[in-house]
């Protein structure tokens, strides 16, 4: 018969091997997994997903489609960390999402394009614009029955102009509207013959106006520029601006204590050359995580668009575990 010490020391041996297998099977599978180009590690990544609503600040999820619409997995012509930053144009009866695709090869941000005839299920085209620097934000618009666009370049430390010289696949540069600071996330909005250029930084906290007669023509700092200083809660922009039931209305990723929180949404009630005056508007936040699947830690863009029958549909993007031992979450 065992005695009391040897029955302790005989679950010692028992836990230690069972302890050992566990980690020879978990060294193993790492082993198999890289072998196999499966990743160990959880990854957090942004995916693109579609909402809708009967208004750009009541948006939720499509119906009869699955989110996300589009994920690294998609990009076919090279290798994609995520994707992110979505806009839409709607044109020859069917709809471009224009976003960014942060590629492993080069480290940095490229601008890719996606089809769609309906708006809710996509197809992945190719990478459209190409930079030696980080590409983001590729804010895209109609302008004289022409596309600019002006995505992200904070690397140049200057906002700069493209233009569509084969839409949507082609993009020359134009020209540069404003220089000098490591702008973020710049929109545009043509309202009472003047454009208004909106522009953050990369500190979060501070949003730069500016505003001119011509696109091409010279840019002038807005006299209450900064128009929001030290707040990283409602400075940096968070999609296009648009006009709403005769009002501007302004979306803003919530940006503390941690980058893409959620997205607010902000009335601007005076807009002139001498002044400037913001509201949150009471539906605010329009778009939160929903704390599980595609977009269960942050949401932080969207892109809303009217569509027949009074309803809008919407671009939006969100970030959440991607994998963990090769399995999906």
């Amino acid at each position: 018969m065992l005695s009391v010490k040897d029955n302790i020391g005989s679950k010692k041996i028992i836990i230690s091997i069972v302890v050992l297998c566990l980690i020879v099977g978990l060294l193993s599978w790492v082993y198999i997994g890289k072998s196999r180009g499966i990743p160990f590690v959880k990854r957090m990544q942004w995916s693109i997903g579609i909402y809708t609503g009967d208004s750009p600040l009541n948006l939720i999820g499509a119906k009869n489609i699955k989110n996300p619409v589009l994920t690294a997995k998609d990009v076919k012509d090279t290798q994609a960390e995520f994707v992110a930053d979505p806009f839409m144009v709607y044109e020859n009866n069917k709809w471009y999402m224009f976003f960014e695709i942060l590629n492993k090869k080069t480290d940095q941000g490229d601008i890719s394009v996606a089809t769609s005839k309906e708006g809710l299920h996509w197809n992945y085209e190719q990478i459209v614009l190409d930079e030696p620097f980080h590409l983001s934000y590729p804010y895209v618009f109609k302008w004289n029955d022409e596309y600019y666009m002006i995505p992200e370049s904070y690397e140049t430390q200057s906002i700069r102009l493209y233009k569509a010289e084969e839409f949507p696949a082609k993009w020359a540069f134009v020209r540069t509207l404003v220089e000098g600071k490591d702008f973020v996330d710049n929109s545009l909005l043509y309202y009472i013959n003047t454009w208004w250029l909106f522009s953050s930084t990369t500190s979060n906290d501070m949003l730069y106006l500016y505003y001119s007669d011509d696109i091409l023509g010279e840019w002038k700092e807005h006299p209450s520029s900064p128009v929001v200083d030290g707040d990283a809660n409602i400075a940096r922009l968070g999609g296009r601006i648009i006009i709403y039931n005769d009002k501007i209305i302004r979306f803003a990723q919530d940006a503390y204590p941690n980058y893409g929180n959620q997205i607010r949404a902000f009335e601007i009630t005076k807009l002139t050359k001498d002044s400037y005056k913001e509201e949150e508007v009471i539906e605010s936040p329009i778009l939160e995580p929903t704390g599980k699947g595609w977009n269960m830690y942050k949401m932080h863009q969207v892109d809303p668009h009217h569509v027949k029958d009074g309803n809008w549909i919407a671009c939006v993007d969100g970030w959440s575990d991607d994998l963990i031992f090769g399995l999906n979450i």
